[in-house]
């Protein structure tokens, strides 16, 4: 049994030893930066941007443990906990746009709830994080109760800090699924809309941006194959579980603001580390 929590946790999430490198000549410098800022401003809001693959839920969770060591405690958040119920999204389907049945975009979150979130951190109050079940596509009747005070909050996600195109960016489709499901462009459109609406007053609360950036689409959807394996291994028999044929259609929902945000968010992060098809940092981003 090890003592060491860095080591204790390359073990549960089954990374070679080797990992513990990754850790010290990455997330340690993160973590340094991220606690220069905290003790200047309390509680911390990070944001934590990537593709699904790109090694975001790990990075943080050795985050808060390098964290602590420093004294500071952190709690992360992910988009993905912020989903909408399906019943919620199915009416928003039927109201908007047959699209938005499918969790993912802007508009398929409740962003409302991450807000109350940070304003019960900067109060210094409990609160509770939502918990979203992938395997059966819908949010858990309970979160998670958390016990305040907090000091950083790793707030994770594929579109954290999105910004919105321009109006004419959305004019062509950028993959079959907006050419044939998304013909007059009423659903990239809308999502446009959440991503200058709700979301921007969201994201605006971030005190820092890090992206974890992988190599290209391409990328996301051999990741996010591996995760629907792994998904799929654990809870065969779950409704939520895809086939390839419907995990390429899934992954088209991401396609357009995935691109976008490669091409747009370097120029905006704070520190944007490149992620290697390992899953691993290829360099340290400047000022770390």
């Amino acid at each position: 049994m090890t003592s060491d929590p860095i080591d204790a946790l390359i073990a549960a999430h089954h990374l070679p030893a080797s990992y513990a490198g990754v850790v010290a000549d990455y997330w340690q410098p993160l973590a340094n930066a991220i606690a220069r800022q905290a003790t200047r401003h309390k509680p911390l809001i990070v944001g934590i941007n990537g593709a699904q693959g790109s090694g975001k839920s790990t990075a943080c969770a050795f985050l808060e443990v390098l964290l602590a060591k420093r004294g500071l405690r952190a709690v992360t958040l992910s988009i993905d906990d912020l989903y909408l119920k399906r019943e919620e999204r199915l009416a928003l389907a039927e109201k908007v746009h047959p699209l938005f049945a499918t969790r993912g975009v802007p508009g398929t979150h409740a962003p409302g709830l991450a807000m109350q979130i940070i304003e019960d951190i900067c109060a210094g109050r409990s609160f509770e994080i939502p918990r979203f079940d992938k395997a059966v596509d819908d949010r858990r009747p309970q979160g998670e109760r958390v016990t305040g005070p907090v000091d950083v909050l790793l707030f994770e996600g594929w579109c954290v800090g999105c910004t919105p195109q321009a109006d004419e960016e959305l004019l062509d489709p950028v993959n079959e699924l907006e050419r044939d499901e998304d013909p007059k462009g009423v659903w990239r459109s809308v999502v446009n809309l959440w991503l200058r609406g709700d979301y921007k007053q969201l994201f605006a609360q971030l005190d820092m941006l890090v992206m974890l950036k992988v190599d290209g689409f391409e990328a996301v959807l051999a990741n996010r194959r591996k995760q629907e394996e792994k998904l799929r291994a654990a809870n065969p028999d779950a409704a939520g579980v895809m086939d390839d044929a419907a995990l390429e259609r899934f992954c088209q929902h991401y396609e357009r603001l995935t691109r976008h945000m490669m091409e747009d968010l370097p120029r905006r992060a704070d520190f944007t580390f490149e992620i290697g098809p390992d899953h691993c940092p290829k360099s340290l981003p400047r000022g770390l």
